[in-house]
């Protein structure tokens, strides 16, 4: 069992949620599932903070979204990445990227002057 889960940041949650549609065509609870397990159970997305951000992001043009049948013969709405939601999570994983770098230099060098 992970330790207690993060908050996740402002700002965050839409590359969380591309990232988890890089791998293909997945439904809400499939990616809040793959979130979860894929954070050692640290990021642990809320309903009513994942449906909106995917409508959201879905009329933003990042993602589009039909209707299938889950493994367990429900229907769902599946999301998947389109190519304006691609060039988006490269740049956000290239932004987030040099922030954590900063703030890795920031942190290791704490208390100097």
């Amino acid at each position: 069992m992970g330790e207690a889960a993060l908050e996740i940041l402002k700002g965050t949650l839409d590359i969380l949620i591309l990232n988890a549609l890089k791998r293909g065509p997945n439904h809400g609870y499939g990616i809040a599932r793959w979130l979860k397990n894929n954070s050692s159970e640290a990021f642990q997305v809320e309903e009513g903070a994942l449906y909106p951000a995917l409508r959201r992001m879905e009329k933003r043009g990042l993602l589009a979204a039909d209707w299938d049948v889950t493994d367990t013969g429900r229907e769902a709405k599946y999301y998947s990445l389109t190519p304006e939601g691609e060039r988006e999570l490269a740049t956000a994983q290239a932004n987030w990227e040099r922030y954590v770098l900063a703030m890795a230099q920031v942190l290791e060098g704490a208390g100097e002057r």
